[in-house]
């Protein structure tokens, strides 16, 4: 299934197919970047679900952007509704055929997004080395596996066979903001009271909550770090509306007057407001690498994952590993059900580190 590296002509029309989530189309930016700039006559298409392709809007290495939902159909595999299953490959079939491709590159490896390759009738299809079986079926060869943890790195393999090795890459996420998109933001600021700009109040950005329940700090620790922070600092919590709950426990606990803006904002929006604050505090979740994209400095917190497989590579990022001996399993649920390695995160050496970089 290997082949031999064939560099892209000009004029090539590349698929990249990369359908969620937030973080990992934000890390796959750093592919179509690092292909559009040594290959600039290329001619790239990427295959996305939303709400993720609000983040590729505007994106200059991004020529063309097909939107298919993939949450109808992850539904009725989920509810055994093969007649809506059929019907939505059909419908992506039906999308892709409306163009013509040479080369597709699954940056996802799923069962899912090998099948929507093959859909794609690219000749060349390359798959990189993930965990999920049986996507190979679907591929016309397979990237070389690589030893490196992080996920950009390994999705990076995906250039391999088109000339583009290890050696040539240069990290770094993209995500483009119009100048009404920065105009909104600083009028949404306004509104809402808060003062931009001013180095004896800086903003202060705080995202409480991931798509892991076992990513999650207690809200209530949240509260406790922040409280420490002289009054000055102005402190928004940010997230969806099903966070509000737990932001309003941290909020409690921190005892001053805080503003949460969750669920006012789509990711989009999100974007332009964290472009220009001073500080995110967060955890392993899509909120953090959009303000790697937009270049907010960010202090994040690890537990059962670890940022040398997912973290920023970027500069302006800082990390507070669990010191807990159970660590970096990866897993959606902890096997111990106690969720032991965030809670062993202290509050104190949170609020220590935000103070440092609140300076």
């Amino acid at each position: 299934m290997q082949k031999k590296n064939i560099e892209p002509a000009d004029g090539t029309r590349i698929l990249i197919v990369r359908l969620s989530a937030i973080g990992d189309v934000l890390h796959a930016t750093a592919v179509t970047h690092n292909l559009k700039r040594i290959y600039p006559n290329c001619h790239l298409t990427w295959l996305v679900s939303p709400p993720a392709d609000s983040l590729l809007k505007n994106n200059p290495d991004i020529d063309e952007l097909l939107v298919w939902d993939r949450r109808i159909i992850d539904k009725a595999f989920a509810r055994k509704k093969l007649g809506t299953v059929l019907h939505c490959l059909k419908e992506a079939k039906a999308l892709l055929a409306a163009h013509e491709f040479d080369i597709a590159l699954d940056i996802q490896g799923l069962f899912l997004s090998g099948i929507l390759t093959k859909l794609s009738g690219a000749p060349r299809r390359i798959g990189i080395h993930e965990r999920h079986e049986g996507n190979f079926l679907f591929m016309s060869e397979m990237a070389p596996d690589t030893s490196e943890p992080h996920k950009i790195r390994r999705y990076m393999t995906a250039l391999e066979p088109l000339g583009i090795t290890a050696d040539k890459f240069q990290p770094g996420l993209v995500l483009t903001l119009t100048d009404s998109q920065r105009a909104w933001a600083k009028e949404f600021w306004q509104d809402h009271g808060i003062e931009l700009g001013n180095k004896s109040r800086p903003l202060l950005l705080v995202n409480t909550r991931t798509t892991w329940p076992d990513k999650n700090w207690p809200a209530r620790n949240f509260g406790l770090a922040l409280r420490q922070l002289a009054p000055p600092v102005q402190i928004v919590f940010t997230g969806a509306p099903n966070d509000v709950p737990y932001i309003k426990e941290a909020q409690q606990e921190l005892g001053r007057p805080s503003l949460s803006i969750a669920g006012e904002t789509n990711l989009s929006e999100l974007a332009a407001l964290f472009a220009e604050a001073d500080l995110l505090l967060t955890g392993d979740t899509g909120p953090l690498y959009i303000a790697e994209a937009v270049g907010l400095t960010t202090l994040s917190l690890w537990g059962p994952t670890h940022p040398s497989i997912y973290g920023p590579l970027t500069a302006g990022h800082h990390f507070i590993l669990s010191p807990h001996n159970c660590t970096a399993c990866c897993k959606t649920k902890c096997r111990h059900k106690t969720n032991a390695c965030m809670n062993a995160i202290s509050p104190a050496i949170v609020a220590k580190e935000l103070i440092s970089l609140l300076k």
